[in-house]
Parts: C-alpha cells; structure tokens; sequence
C-alpha cells in the first residue's frame, strides 16, 4: 500500500513506508477518514469529529481547507469526493483498525480452532495500545475507541479460553494480571485469571484477588460481583473443603438438546459477535437475546450453529424446543407442553411433576436453580409463550428465534434483540462455494452473481439453488439463472416440494397466514408498488386508505419480517417476497382492485411530483392534471428544502414508476412525471436518468399521438444530451421539436426550442451562432407576448456578448433579464443572470462588483440544489480570486468546484483540475 495508517495505538501515518507528521486539524481528520476507509463520511460527521459543538464561523469552508492540505500529504488519488461525503479509497491505503476487525470477523467464523487462533494472533499483533492516543476528537475517543478497545478484550479473551481448552497454561496468569490492571472492573478477566490460578495450583491465591476485587467493587461502584463470578468463587470455596465424591446413583445424564449444526455455515459475524459478548453479560440474572428475522433468513441456523460453538461454556447442558410458533401444521406448541419437555429431558421424575401447569413451571425454574445452561426457544409465536419457559436464577443464556420482533420480551424481560437480515454479496458467494465447491462457481462468475441476486441473499433461497445444482453437476449455472429470471415464475423455479421446511414460497405463508385481513391486503398490495421502498403516505394511497389507518397495518407487517422500516417512515422487503406479494395479489385480488390500487399510486406520486416541482422551479408554466383517484392522499411540500428532499428521498422510485408506467400503457402519467421530475434530475447532474426517463415520454407522447409533448419532450432530451456531450444527437432531437412547434404555430415553444439550440451551440464554443439563436428566441418570445421568456432570452443574449467580448452590451441585457426575473420571482434565471453579470464585470475588470455577482448566484444555486451551476459559478468565482492574486481563495474554489464535477462525473473536472495544478505548481 502506498499509504498506511496506524490507529491502534499512537497515531502514525507512513506514505511510500516513509513517515510523515501531521499537525492541527489532521490529526482528527484522518483517522475519522481512516476508520471509515472504502465508505464516505458526510460533511457533518466530519465537522463533528474535527469540531464537536465548537464550529468555527464557516466549519465547511474549514473543512475544505483540512482535505486539501491532507491531499497534498497523501498524493493523488488518496482522499476522494463522493455523493455522500469524503473517503479514503481503501485500495491505496492500508488501515490497521480496518486490518484488525477483518482478522477477528474470520476468526469469528474460522471453521476450526487453529484457523481461528491464528487469526487471533495475527489480529492481536497490530495492537499498540489505546487506539487514537494523541488524537482530539471526542467522537472518536467516545465511540470509535471504545468499540475496537471492546473487540480487543474480546479477542484476548476468545484466545485465553482456546489455550485453557488446549491446556496452555504458560504465561496466562502473568498476562491476566497485566490486564485486569489496566481494566480492573472487567469481570470476564477476573474471571479467567481465577480460573487459570486454580488450575495452576493456586487456589488460595485466586481467593485472594477474589476478594480484592470484591472489595474494589464494592467501594467504586456499591456493587457486587456478578453471578458468573460468585459460581467460580463458591467452586474455588467447594472445593478446599474435602467433600466426598457423589454416590454413583446420584449422576445423571446431562441433557444435550441441540438439533445437528448447520454444515457449511458461512458469514453472520457480526451476529456472532454479538452473540458472544452475552457469554460475559452480568447486569441481569438471566441473559436472554432474541433472533428476529424475516422468513428463510436463517435464524435457526445462526441461533444452532453459535449454540453448537458455545455448548462448552455450559456444564449443566442445553435444551432446545420448536415452539411452532411459525408451522405449516398449524398447530402452536403451549408453553406447558414445552415446560414437560424439559422437565423431562432433566431427568425429573415423572411422579414429582405435578399436574397444574402453574406448579409444573415452578418446578422448572426450581430444577435450573444454580444451573448453567443455554436454552434455545426457536420459532416462537409471541412473548406470552416464551416467558414461562424463561428460568428465574442467574446462570442461564436464552436464545429465541422469531419471525416476529418481541417487542414485549424486549420492553418487559430484558431481552437483548437482534435483527437478521439478508446475507451480504461475499456471504452469499461463500454460500455457493462451500456447497458446490469452490472451482464451479469461479467458472461462472457471472452466473452465479446473477443466481445471488434473483434469490435475493435469501439463505433458505441459496441453500434451494445449490441443492438443484449439487444434484444436476453437469447443468450449467447459467441454466439456472435462467430458469429465475422471471420474477413471476421465481418463487415455483425455488420450489422443492418440501412444504414442512424448504418449499419458498410456503415458508413466506406461514408468516402472511398470521396476518389480520387488513394487513394482508397492505401486503398484497404492495407486490404492486414497483420501487426499492414506499413511504406512509405512498403507502396510505395504494390502499386507499388515511395515514392514521395505513401506520398500524405496517407496523404489523414490520412486527412479522414481513417488510422492514429501514429508514424512519419508509418501508421495504427484498425481491421474494415482492415476488410472493405480487402472487398473492394476482390470485387474491380483482384486476379492477389492483388497477385501482395502481392507478392511486400513480396519481400519488404525479401530484406530489407536480407541488414538488412547483416549489424548485416555480417560474416553469405548470401542467393541467387531471384530478387524483378518491383514496388518493397527495403530498404537498411546504417550501424548496421540502421539495428537493421530497425528490431525494423518492428519486429511485420514480424512476422505477416511470419505467411501470410505461410498462403498463399508462402513457399520460409517463409524461407527465418525466415533466415533474425534468427539473431535479438535470439540477442535480442526473442526466443519464434525464435522457432514459424523456425517452419513456417520447414513446408515451407518440402512442397519444401529442404533438406539444413530443415537442417539450425532444427538448427535454436535448437538454440530457447537451449536458453529456452528446451535442450532434441534442441538435437533432431540437430539429425535431422545431418542427413540432412550426407545425402546431407554437410562438413559445419556437422561443423554447431557439434558446435551448444557444445553450448547445454555446457548449461547442460556436458563441456567435449561440448568440443569433438567443436574438431569434427573444423576437418570437416578444411576438407571442411571453415575458418570462423574454427575461431568460435577455440572459441568453448577454451572456453570449461577454463570451464574444464586448461586455458592456453584455452587462445592458443582463440588467434587463434581472430585473424582469426578480419581477416574475424566477430565482433559477436570477442566479444564471447574476453569474452572467459577474462574468462581465470581471473582464472589464471591476472584481469586487464580479465577487457581488458571483456570490448571488452561488447563495441561489445552492438554495435551488443546482450542483452542475454551482459547480460553474465556483470556476468563475476562482478565475477573478486569481485574477486578484488571492490565490488561496482561487484554490479553496476551484477545489469546491472540482469535488462536485467529479461527484457528477462531468467531464468538465479535466479542466479544473488542471487549474489546480497549475496554481499549486506557482
């Protein structure tokens, strides 16, 4: 690696294995960077670390400022803008934090303990010491630090029990102590250093630091040590005393419940970390987690395959019971059924179990006093049939598996949740490799990427696929993909028949068929709804129905896995169960209800795009639509800030409505929401999307057999064009549209179209050109008596002057185009006037009024979310700070300037960079 960055410990930085001394600022800024490596942290997580509460006067200008003197540090291509922040591009930096957490994760799923104690080892090695010593950052030392302090104990702890299991003594004792100085209230050390003083013969000792540390909690927290401890102290206790050994009529079988471990089990180390540090929990008597997660995702496997790892850990055994809770028979197991089950698997006597079920549970919890044992309670319907089933004495780990979230054993009993989601990409591949071998997937890559993301990262769907393939080695995978790329065949193409366990589409019933009818229909309902997630309101339109009612219906289905609310108010499930939504629609819902719900969801998001719209861009001459479905709740955004977050937030959405729309032959809402949503996309550098989306209108406008739509729309296209280079296709498509207007005696489009044909012939430097077609729009704008576009024409025209130089023509038409803008509140033509202006003023070389200008227009690009004209406007602002000798400033822009082209990827960065190097160069 070129760059390396040491975290454990005191900070050091080594580029080209040279080191290097950062100071101020970078200090904080890098290994908030570093930590993060391969992800971008936002500006305000940024500002947070560097400066907490105590901002600066302009914390982003500052900000700007720190990256740029670290990218000198580093060298090029090290820091990089991307759409959410700043990262360090993980494949030129090697990061020790980053090293150490991948070492424990393949420890913590290491398939034998050598592999998993040399993981441990290499991870060990990179410690130093405290990560981040001599760093100010109270993000960091509050957070950051604390959570790889937490895997470094756990790690040290995990190898400590591997050399008590192998009966590697040596040194043990020595290092416990160094530790539990350096962390004297961590339990779990104590613990382990009584343990390796017993059974080095000193068990006196080991009473000692007991006691010691008994009186040190005492004094510092007015506790007492927890249950795990006081058990190894009352063994060390037991055994000074000489107690003869139990009669043999007094051994029992020790209960060994746990159903066979999954083979090949891949991935989950997170959830197996967090699994393993309830192994040293002590603030409750009873440790209990609850495994929760949508149908097939694997919750038993990771609950069985854990217990499997950890059986050790608990003498007195581990019972294990399917509650059906979630069964295809139907029939739930009572709690007092699985009480008799385990009183019977601990070998009490079936003349002492009393017949009340009441009496039989106090039985139970009076059998597990003082035991420690790992109970596993797996697919449990709800909390009132776990609890019984809970043990009332410390010493014992729950586990429960649920389809449901348990938000009352939560709330009620302490249970610690933990969500299972889908399997990510390598875990999935993994999953294929290890049950088809390792040489069969790397032979269709493709293949099998394709197989991982038709089943979703569904690990009962993987385990489906590679079972079809283990039994047919000669089909080619690439089959298989085929045979699922129909999402409407998918869920038969993963049938296997087996209705009891691994039959797809009959595990997802067992989740739907506990729904109340209201629920259910929501869920069918939204297999209709065709984008990545759907908002309440969104939700409460497809099912006609008010938000009030809609909310509890989907807090339902998140209760079931059936969806999950993965950001706040917004709603999602993976593409199997949109899949199974779907199906169930078809078979239980009318085409005329399910038109009904698709045609609400289609006014939904029109009319909302439309007042959206409206707020960014309220100089553009708004559509006539036609009024929405009943049951139709449109949203209306308060102000410009609502309305781009509004845009934001549903961008991918609608774009996948669009592209249904179309599908679906709802041609007038195809157009209309390409209109709605034209504004954001090209404000925002989404022109790729732009030009797809305009396409989709122009086919709709045709089949309407509208000639205006066709005429707005090739405009719109050529705009997309314009902006990616695509200059000869741009000119063709407003060829196109000046026909359509001609033909249809349309004055103002003729002016549209004329001025969007300056904006492309100004692109290609053919300024004079550009200028003659701004003078012909203004003349057919003043013909038809349309003054907006007389104002933005004025603009068009005045710009074109100063490019051709002659600037005081330039500045006359512009203070026309400004005042007739400022008039008509058209704040997207009042900042292009003002950058216009600013141009202007710099080559007659009157700079402060040029800074005036520029400034006005970068407070109102920035307002409006116009990054591409932001980013315009910053060149322009660095070219007069150069012009000033204020070269610090030039750069600071020129910088701005060039993270925003490079986060749009428009080709325009080249330029500015090279402004840039020049500038550092002098």
């Amino acid at each position: 690696m070129g760059v390396e960055i040491r975290l454990l410990g005191p900070l050091e930085v080594l580029v080209g294995g040279t080191p290097i001394r950062l100071t101020g600022r970078q200090r904080t800024l890098l290994p908030a960077l570093a930590i993060s490596s391969g992800r971008a942290v936002s500006l305000d997580r940024l500002t947070d670390v560097i400066w907490g509460a105590d901002l600066p006067a302009n914390p982003r200008a500052s900000l700007h400022t720190y990256l740029t003197r670290l990218r000198q540090v580093l060298g090029p291509g090290v820091v990089e803008a991307g759409p959410g922040g700043y990262l360090l591009r993980d494949t030129a930096v090697d990061v020790d934090a980053l090293r150490f957490v991948q070492l424990l994760d393949l420890a913590a799923t290491a398939t034998d303990t050598a592999e998993e104690r040399q993981r441990l080892d290499e991870a060990l090695a990179l410690w130093r010491g405290t990560p981040f010593t001599g760093v100010e950052s109270r993000w960091l030392e509050t957070i950051e630090a604390p959570r790889l302090v937490e895997r470094y104990l756990a790690a040290v702890e995990r190898r400590i029990d591997l050399d008590l299991t192998a009966g590697r003594l040596d040194g043990l004792a020595a290092e416990l102590v160094e530790l539990t100085s350096r962390y004297p209230l961590r339990e779990s050390l104590v613990a382990r250093l009584l343990t390796v003083l017993d059974r080095g013969g000193r068990r006196a000792e080991a009473l000692e630091r007991y006691e010691e540390f008994r009186v040190q909690i005492a004094n510092d927290l007015g506790a007492d040590p927890g249950p795990q401890l006081r058990t190894i102290h009352a063994q060390l206790l037991s055994a000074q005393t000489s107690r003869p050994p139990a009669a043999p009529a007094e051994i029992v079988a020790v209960p060994r419940q746990l159903p066979m471990d999954i083979a090949g089990f891949v991935g989950r180390s997170s959830a197996l970390e967090a699994l393993n540090a309830l192994l040293d929990k002590t603030l409750s008597p009873v440790v209990i987690t609850a495994i929760g997660g949508a149908a097939g995702v694997g919750k038993t496997a990771l609950a069985v395959h854990w217990a499997h790892r950890v059986a050790g850990r608990f003498p007195d055994g581990q019972l294990y019971v399917n509650l059906r809770g979630f069964d295809p028979s139907g029939t739930v197991m009572t709690p007092t059924e699985a009480i008799r089950r385990f009183l019977d698997a601990l070998n009490v006597a079936p003349q002492r179990i009393p017949a009340d079920p009441g009496a039989q549970a106090d039985l139970y919890r009076t059998v597990l006093a003082d035991k420690r044992m790992l109970i596993v309670l797996d697919n449990a319907r709800d909390p009132d049939q776990v609890r019984p089933l809970l043990p009332g004495s410390a010493g014992c780990l729950v586990l429960v598996t649920s389809r449901h979230r348990l938000t009352g054993l939560i709330a009620a009993d302490g249970a610690q949740p933990l969500p299972l989601d889908l399997l990510n990409p390598d875990e999935a591949r993994d999953l294929l490799s290890r049950r088809l071998g390792p040489a069969r997937v790397s032979a269709e890559s493709e293949a099998v990427d394709e197989l991982i993301a038709c089943c979703a990262r569904l690990p009962l769907a993987l385990a489906i696929v590679a079972a079809n393939a283990a039994t047919q080695p000669h089909l080619p995978l690439a089959v298989l993909a085929g045979q699922l790329r129909d999402r409407r065949d998918r869920l038969d193409a993963l049938s296997t028949g087996d209705t009891a366990a691994t039959d797809v589409r009959a595990v997802f019933s067992w989740s739907y068929d506990a729904l109340g009818e209201d629920s259910a229909r929501l869920f069918r309902l939204l297999g209709l709804h065709p984008g990545p997630d759907i908002s309440l309101a969104a939700a409460a339109s497809l099912a006609g129905l008010s938000a009030g009612r809609v909310r509890p219906l989907l807090m339902e289905l998140v209760g079931a896995h059936l969806i999950s609310e993965h950001v706040s108010g917004r709603y999602t499930f993976h593409d199997l169960l949109r899949a199974y939504a779907a199906d169930l629609a078809r078979t239980n819902d009318s085409g005329a209800e399910r038109d009904a719900a698709s045609l609400r969801m289609f006014d939904h998001y029109l009319h909302t795009a439309h007042a959206a719209n409206a707020r960014i861009d309220p100089s553009r001459d708004p559509l006539t639509l036609t009024p929405p479905q009943s049951g139709t709740t449109p949203e209306s955004p308060a102000d410009n800030d609502k309305a781009l977050d509004w845009f934001v937030a549903e961008r991918a959405v609608l774009l996948a409505t669009i592209d249904h729309a179309a599908a679906t032959g709802y041609d007038t809402h195809t157009w209309q929401l390409t209109w709605t949503f034209a504004t954001f996309q090209d404000r925002q550098g989404h022109w790729q999307d732009l030009a797809a989306t305009q396409h989709a209108a122009l086919t709709a406008a045709a089949r309407l057999n509208d000639s205006a739509t066709q005429a707005n729309t090739h405009r719109n296209l050529a705009s997309a064009y314009g902006r990616l280079g695509r200059f000869d296709d741009a000119h063709t498509h407003l060829l196109q549209a000046l026909e359509l207007d001609r033909q249809a005696g349309d004055l103002v489009g003729q002016g549209h179209t004329y001025r969007s044909l300056a904006v492309i012939s100004g692109r290609q430097r053919q300024h004079r050109e550009a200028l003659e077609h701004a003078r012909q729009a203004l003349d057919l704008y003043q013909a038809a008596g349309y003054r907006k576009g007389q104002a933005r024409a004025f603009n068009a025209i005045g710009w074109y002057y100063t490019l051709l130089g002659d600037h005081q023509q330039a500045l006359t038409y512009c203070q026309q185009a400004l005042t007739l803008l400022q008039e008509f509140g058209d704040r997207h033509g009042q900042a292009g006037t003002w950058d216009s202006l600013g141009h202007a003023y710099h080559y007659l070389g009157q700079h402060i009024q040029a800074l005036t200008c520029y400034h006005h227009a970068l407070d109102l690009y920035r307002n409006l979310g116009d990054r591409h004209q932001e980013a315009e406007t910053l060149t322009n602002l660095g070219e007069t700070r150069a012009a000033m000798g204020d070269v610090a400033s030039a750069r600071k822009a020129w910088q701005e300037a060039l993270d925003i082209y490079t986060e749009l990827g428009h080709a325009t960065a080249g330029e500015v960079r090279t402004k840039l190097q020049t500038v550092i160069k002098e």
